[in-house]
């Protein structure tokens, strides 16, 4: 019942003339959801131990203007998401964000691999984890 709640909400949004964005962790369908609706669905990568919650059927629903995102813990993981771009062609369905993940992976590195292997991607910091990971409340 959420679930079907949270759709008609989304739709009301976009029939209300709102420019909608819903970010998921990859785990949920997204087959309901509006095409109005930029999706961000973030992929789970073997570092993160939640792998096994990738729901990969998501990724043929992407529309151009969706994103995709991978937070990367290392090396490894970066060399699985550059396989998975090119298994399911990500970057020729819709946007691709790498983010370091924060405190475990310096962005310096990931920029650095990006260039190196000249990948149509985009680089993103978790800014919420430098504006507000350590602050008390937040």
């Amino acid at each position: 019942m959420a679930q079907k709640n949270s759709l008609l909400l989304l739709n009301a949004l976009c029939d209300a003339g709102y420019e909608v964005s819903l970010e998921t962790g990859g785990a949920l369908d997204i087959s309901g959801v509006d095409e109005r609706v930029m999706c961000v669905v973030d992929i789970k990568t073997p570092a993160s131990g939640e792998l096994e919650k990738n729901r990969w059927e998501n990724l043929a629903l992407l529309s151009r203007h969706d994103e995709i995102k991978f937070v990367l813990c290392d090396e490894s993981d970066y060399q699985w998401a550059k396989q998975i771009l090119q298994q399911y062609s990500l970057t020729e369905k819709c946007a691709v964000l790498f983010s370091p993940a924060h405190g475990t992976l310096d962005a310096t590195h990931l920029a650095d691999w990006i260039l190196r292997d000249r990948l149509p991607v985009r680089l993103q910091v978790q800014l919420h984890k430098l504006l507000w990971n350590n602050a008390p409340g937040h």
